[in-house]
């Protein structure tokens, strides 16, 4: 198979300024992030895992992008790539303006300040040895900001900001649960004031009740203050609740990309489809049963995956095309939904 990345052309992203007003704050074009793998005794590479594939995305201010798609799609390798946690082997990744994917360490810092993370586990991601004050105030003391008086002023405001008491700041990770971390998490992340929070399944070791509370109050954090997220997540349910826009990953690649209401409304591509089918939903009198659809094979391995569209090994609807042409992400229907497939449901005009 060829080494060659096929990429979208400029663009092929749905726009986040069209679906919100808002200009956009985040904006990928054709990411490419590849993982070489090494094997014998010189080390020579003998794969290459293509994690992320060309992607190409937008945010707007104060927007939710929802990142969706099956476990080893690719969906924490893109949300790390963009905050250049991992370098890009390709493409660009520009936050208000400035493009950050090939800024060296020391220019990259203050970017950092607007651009920050909220990882999935709550407990490993805090240092045990530390109390929840130190927590907070690390991103302070990294970026030269930390003042005695008002920056214990700035930790006692976050902590309110996301429930906690300021007593709570003397405290340990250990003594708090696991919604608890998961607020001082972002705490953590908001002391900075950032513009836009990358949020990795920050609800997937929770239990449901408290979901739903770290859930309402990331909405309430945006709405007052105007954040953007995006937010990386498997739980369907979850991300139709707090998302603007979905994005469905599939193998590296971003598949369709469309409003909440057009993703789930009228899934267009066959592998959307095949996941909202999977999601539970209450029978009411009268209401038609959904049709299952159960994918047939496994997930192709990322380091060697199929010519042409990704997902035509799973598909129900391949020709020849389909095996020998990428497909591109193009507009279908006129909302504006995108998606890679040569042979999508096309939405029924609005």
């Amino acid at each position: 198979m060829s080494d060659e990345v096929a990429v979208p052309t400029p663009g092929g992203a749905a726009s986040a300024a069209a679906s919100t007003g808002a200009p956009p704050i985040v904006r990928v074009d054709r990411l490419v992030k590849h993982f070489r793998v090494s094997s014998g005794f010189l080390g020579r590479t003998s794969a290459v895992v293509r994690a992320v594939d060309g992607v190409s995305l937008e945010v707007a201010v104060g927007e939710t992008l929802g990142l969706v798609g099956e476990s080893g799609c690719g969906k924490t390798t893109l949300g790390r790539t963009i905050a250049r946690l991992l370098e890009p082997d390709a493409g660009t990744v520009t936050i208000d303006g400035l493009d950050i994917s090939r800024l060296d360490r020391r220019a990259l810092r203050p970017v950092r300040r607007e651009l920050q993370l909220v990882f999935q586990d709550p407990y490993g991601s805090l240092n045990p040895r530390l109390p929840v004050a130190d927590i907070i105030a690390e991103p302070l003391r990294i970026h030269g900001l930390y003042r005695k008086g008002p920056s214990r002023e700035r930790i006692d405001e976050v902590l309110g900001l996301v429930g906690l008491n300021p007593e709570h700041a003397d405290r340990y990770p250990h003594q708090f649960s696991g919604g608890q971390r998961q607020r001082i998490g972002i705490a953590r992340a908001l002391v900075l004031d950032p513009r836009v929070l990358i949020l990795d399944e920050p609800v997937s070791a929770l239990d449901v009740s408290i979901q739903a509370q770290v859930i309402n109050l990331l909405e309430d954090l945006q709405a007052r203050l105007g954040i953007a997220y995006i937010f990386v997540a498997h739980d369907l349910s979850v991300v139709r609740h707090i998302s603007d826009r979905v994005a469905v990953m599939y193998l590296g690649k971003i598949m369709e990309m469309g409003t909440r209401e057009q993703v789930y409304g009228w899934p267009a591509h066959p592998y959307t489809q095949a996941l909202l089918s999977a999601v539970p939903v209450v029978r009411s009198p009268g209401r038609p049963a959904r049709r299952r659809i159960i994918l047939t094979g496994d997930v192709p391995s990322p380091s060697n995956p199929p010519s042409g569209c990704v997902f035509r090994t799973r598909c129900w609807k391949p020709d020849v095309r389909c095996a020998t042409e990428v497909p591109q992400p193009r507009a279908v229907g006129a909302n504006g939904q995108q998606v890679a497939c040569h042979h999508p449901d096309v939405p029924p005009p609005a």
